[in-house]
């Protein structure tokens, strides 16, 4: 019986729809985003920071599963901007505290409708839309929790 290689064809693969999709879905919010001086990842930083306030960038970074090496760069640029501050309290100056100025919690009100702009690109129903994010949601928990038991299990 010849070997077949059905599970190396693209087709068959979900990771290449997941990519593409959320590809599609961030350039989607280019247009919104540049009204407001934002890239996507930046709005991201600040809708946690409009939610729920001043936090460590660890904590920050842990919310929106970006290492450290990432985030940081991508803080000094809102940070030039004049949306965010970042501090080192005098207790701990290894920790770097991350909070919304005057101007960035000002922002959220110009960003109030970006969702809906997105909204009205996505073409699906709400319960599909709702469905869609909830297993997303549970596959990228269940993945962390793996590698979390995989990381214990390494020590």
């Amino acid at each position: 019986m010849p070997e077949t290689y059905d599970e190396l064809r693209l087709e068959n693969q979900l990771c290449f729809p997941l990519y593409a999709c959320a590809k599609e879905v961030v350039r989607q919010y280019r247009k919104p985003l540049d009204k407001l001086n934002l890239t996507y990842t930046q709005y991201i930083v600040m809708m946690v920071l409009w939610e729920f306030g001043q936090m460590s960038e660890g904590e920050l970074g842990e919310r929106i599963h970006l290492e450290s090496g990432t985030l940081a760069p991508l803080l000094k640029r809102l940070e030039k901007a004049g949306y965010i501050s970042r501090t080192r309290p005098r207790d701990n100056e290894r920790k770097l505290v991350v909070s919304p100025t005057d101007e960035g919690l000002a922002l959220k009100e110009k960003a109030r409708d970006v969702p809906h702009c997105i909204r009205s690109c996505m073409p699906l129903q709400d319960d599909e839309l709702i469905s869609l994010r909830s297993l997303l949601c549970r596959l990228l928990s269940e993945m962390e929790n793996r590698n979390r038991e995989n990381q214990e299990d390494d020590i």
